[in-house]
């Protein structure tokens, strides 16, 4: 499915900047002849409507799509998982956005989407609710299953969007584009694939704590670190106040064990999460003097930043999906304190399995991020990855091989977890947006011609191109 290269990029030509020029085409009143495009979706078997929402330019639909428990024994039970299709025109070409978590029902556009000025499809990821079987078989919550849930959509969807497809998503949602594209490399015709974490040995994690002795500048992280460390030396009174909010709103913490864990791991997240989601210029907002700052002070600049709530059962309850996956296939960082003394920690980065309820079964399978780290290495084609040069998750990236082919990572100097190609240097931003378009079948005579012109396809919208996130939290991409 893959398009022939029809001319050759020159890296020391693109000189060229990425802006919002060009004008995004109406979307289209029918799809073919006389039949409306909600009429084509709903014809497809499994498929049903939830709700419409007008968007202008574009059709909007929340639909609900029939799939198999397990696609190897698909006989066995169904479920019925959410998706999205912001709907534009048949003729332009489709992006297939997976965050790797529930699905945004509010209509929103990711940056390929702008960039090619197509269609987009998303999709929840199996198991978050309301996108889970019941009863829930947790063993069927695989990253190969994930992918074969794309793989059905892209393959009920492609005879509508018959024009070329591109998957995307950031972190979570970027490593779920690979995987796709390892299982199901002929579907897609471009990756792009943002701030996607690739944990290869979960054990081996010494490249976190390179990074943290060197981002930003040393005074913001003097900053940092004195707060975390006095946070836990000040354990018994922000314990105290702690057990209080938790009284207030119901809080419990059976899943993690309980309060002073889930306290512990809060304050343990709070430099992960500044870089994180934070920038050099958000340290002012930090205690500069943690020994004479207030309890409240250090209060309230962990809670803005890692959050109280997060460890009690109503903060995990949502997220035991990613950490099951986490726990059994993704793997997970642990970093060390060397600025806090060892009295003062008890339990350090707990595992995923503190974070699922004990009646769930966990088993880490080694071997499935090795194979699919060895897979992009050597079998790249057409793959696009994104990274932040402040962000933690980037201390362990996909890197490519000798076997990949017409495939690229690119590093945001400054950028956290929220790093797209908008923040690449000129030139790479240039090609970054020259390849996503010639991958999506639509780069005009003048990119072909020099790379340097690429531009997006679709001006910018302030609503539709707002990036939604997921709530902050540091043990999480």
């Amino acid at each position: 499915m893959r398009k022939a290269l029809r001319w050759l990029l020159a890296l020391t030509v693109l000189i060229g900047t990425l802006s919002t020029a060009g004008a995004a085409t109406a979307a289209e009143p029918a799809a073919t002849g006389t039949t409306d495009i909600k009429e084509r979706l709903l014809a497809i078997p499994g498929m049903s409507l939830i709700e419409e929402k007008p968007y202008t330019g574009y059709r909007f639909f929340v639909l609900n799509y029939t799939q198999p428990v397990d696609h190897r024994r698909p006989a066995k039970g169904t479920f019925q998982q959410r998706i999205t299709v912001l709907h534009k025109d048949t003729a332009r070409p489709t992006v297939f956005y997976t965050g790797g978590y529930s699905v945004s029902t509010t209509p929103r556009r990711a940056e390929p989407t702008q960039i090619v000025d197509g269609n987009q499809v998303s999709m929840e990821y199996r198991f978050f609710t309301p996108s889970r079987p019941e009863p829930a078989d947790w063993s069927k919550l695989d990253i190969w299953q994930a992918a074969s849930d794309q793989h059905r959509i892209f393959t009920a969807l492609k005879d509508i969007y018959s024009e070329n497809w591109l998957s995307t998503g950031g972190s979570k949602g970027g490593m779920t584009a690979t995987y796709y594209e390892r299982f199901y490399p002929k579907d897609m015709d471009g990756v792009v694939a943002y701030v996607a974490p690739n944990d290869v040995v979960n054990k081996e994690d010494s490249a976190y704590d390179r990074f943290f002795r060197t981002v930003g500048t040393q005074e913001c992280r003097d900053r940092l670190n004195g707060v975390q460390r006095e946070a836990l030396v000040r354990r018994a009174p922000l314990e105290k106040k702690y057990a209080a909010v938790a009284a207030e709103n119901g809080y419990t913490f059976d899943t993690i064990g309980s309060l002073d864990r889930a306290y512990e791991a809060v304050v343990l997240d709070y430099v992960w999460g500044f870089w994180q989601y934070s920038t050099v210029a958000d340290c002012q907002d930090i205690p500069a003097d943690a020994k004479n700052a207030t309890d409240d002070e250090i209060w309230n600049s962990v809670d803005t930043i890692s959050g109280f709530s997060f460890y009690t059962d109503q903060g995990l309850s949502p997220y035991t999906p990613y950490y099951y996956q986490a726990g059994t296939q993704l793997g997970a960082p642990t970093i060390h304190f060397p600025h806090i003394e060892k009295q003062y920690v008890r339990y350090g980065y707990q595992p995923p399995r503190n974070f699922v309820p004990r009646s769930i079964d966990m088993t880490f399978q080694p071997y499935a991020m090795r194979d699919v780290d060895t897979w992009v290495r050597h079998n790249a084609r057409q793959m696009l990855f994104v990274y932040g040069e402040n962000d933690p998750w980037g201390a362990e990236p996909f890197r490519l091989g000798k076997g990949a082919r017409d495939s690229y990572v690119f590093t945001a100097p400054g950028m956290n977890h929220g790093a797209n190609v908008a923040g690449l240097v000129e030139e790479e931003k240039a090609l970054a947006t020259a390849r996503i378009l010639e991958w999506a079948g639509v780069a005009p005579n003048a990119v072909q011609a020099n790379p340097a012109a690429a531009r997006p396809l679709a001006k910018f919208d302030a609503k539709l191109d707002k990036r939604d996130v997921e709530p902050r939290h540091a043990l999480r991409p």
